[in-house]
């Protein structure tokens, strides 16, 4: 997708596809498409980040329900 780094004169420099870019250069329109994208970039991270948690979170609870129903006699299989 998009990155941008910083180059030995300072300059950011956008590389989209492979190509590379002066940021400074751009139009205000492209910038403001690349600064939407970083923004999408990082809440896809946060999001991606929320659904690990909760991935862990749900098999903690698995695993304490599997423990307790130890207790517990379960219904006679059926035919």
């Amino acid at each position: 997708m998009t990155s941008s780094s910083v180059s030995q004169d300072q300059n950011p420099i956008l590389t989209f596809e492979g190509k590379r870019y002066d940021l400074n250069k751009l139009p205000d329109e492209l910038k403001e498409l690349v600064r939407g994208m970083q923004v999408a970039d990082a809440q896809l991270r946060m999001h991606e980040d929320t659904l690990k948690v909760l991935a862990v979170g749900r098999q903690s609870m698995a695993m304490q329900l599997n423990e307790r129903l130890k207790e517990v006699s379960p219904l006679p299989e059926s035919d």
